[in-house]
């Protein structure tokens, strides 16, 4: 059903480098790159991100209640995903670990206090 996510920034360079480490961790290819918005993704694949200056030209802000989550292959993939976010300059939000029986995941802002997790079910 999702399609793609868009985030903010405040800072794009800063905000690629961050998000081409996540995303090569998840195998993900960035899609295109302007001087205003970058999209990683795999063309008719599962839903991309991407982050961006807002369009409006207004200042960015986080969304409160909103959270980006990630899909990841293992238990594992998600450990090293939220290790690699904080390693990146990104915060804790809630460490990797199991929520029920059937959900793992791992909570973190990205630099610009979007809040992400990666997760897998199983």
């Amino acid at each position: 059903m999702l399609g793609y996510i868009t985030l903010g920034t405040k800072d794009l360079d800063r905000a690629a480098k961050f998000y081409d480490a996540i995303a090569a961790e998840l195998g993900t290819p960035r899609l295109f790159t302007t001087d205003k918005f970058i999209a990683w993704g795999v063309p008719d694949g599962p839903a991309g991100i991407g982050v961006g200056y807002p369009f409006d030209g207004n200042p960015m802000t986080v969304g409160n209640g909103v959270m980006a989550a990630l899909q990841a292959k293992d238990k594992a993939q998600v450990d090293r995903i939220h290790a690699l976010a904080l390693s990146l300059g990104g915060t804790c939000e809630g460490p990797p670990g199991p929520r029920g029986d059937t959900f793992y995941g791992g909570y973190f802002r990205d630099l610009d206090g979007n809040k992400l997790n990666a997760f897998v079910m199983g």
